[in-house]
């Protein structure tokens, strides 16, 4: 067959009809029961149960970049807050306890070297303030 630029297509070249061979037929063979099967075996063992599980225990990098934020953000609130405590003449156990059980969470780095050192600095203060008023305690 032939197809034109123009849009036109022609047939075969020569008029002959397609050949057939001669005695080859289609036939099913006869068996006496049903064909055998075979048992399905799966495709691949449970591996991609195992990759979507390491697939999300990997964490987004802006993910955690948030968390370290809300983390430096939450410690300097708390810090500001007793802050404002020690200028009214204000001993809040409270807020040193909850300072204490924020800097007893480990933190993960961020993967951000600027902001993990701005956290570094904010623990350390954050120390500091529970090592001052140990001492005035105790």
């Amino acid at each position: 067959m032939r197809i034109d630029g123009n849009g036109r297509i022609a047939g075969p070249a020569s008029g002959s009809a397609p050949r057939r061979s001669s005695g080859a037929t289609f036939s099913l063979p006869t068996g006496s029961g049903a064909p055998e099967t075979k048992a399905a075996r799966s495709a691949a063992p449970m591996t991609g149960l195992e990759s979507m599980l390491a697939l999300q225990s990997v964490e987004d990098p802006l993910a955690r970049r948030r968390k370290a934020m809300r983390r430096g953000g939450n410690l300097l609130d708390v810090l500001d807050a007793m802050k404002v405590d020690v200028l009214a003449g204000v001993d809040d156990l409270g807020r040193l306890e909850r300072l204490r059980a924020m800097m007893a969470e480990a933190r993960e780095p961020s993967g951000e070297p600027g902001l993990d050192s701005v956290l570094d600095e904010i623990e350390l203060r954050a120390q500091v303030e529970i090592a001052k008023r140990s001492a005035r305690r105790g």
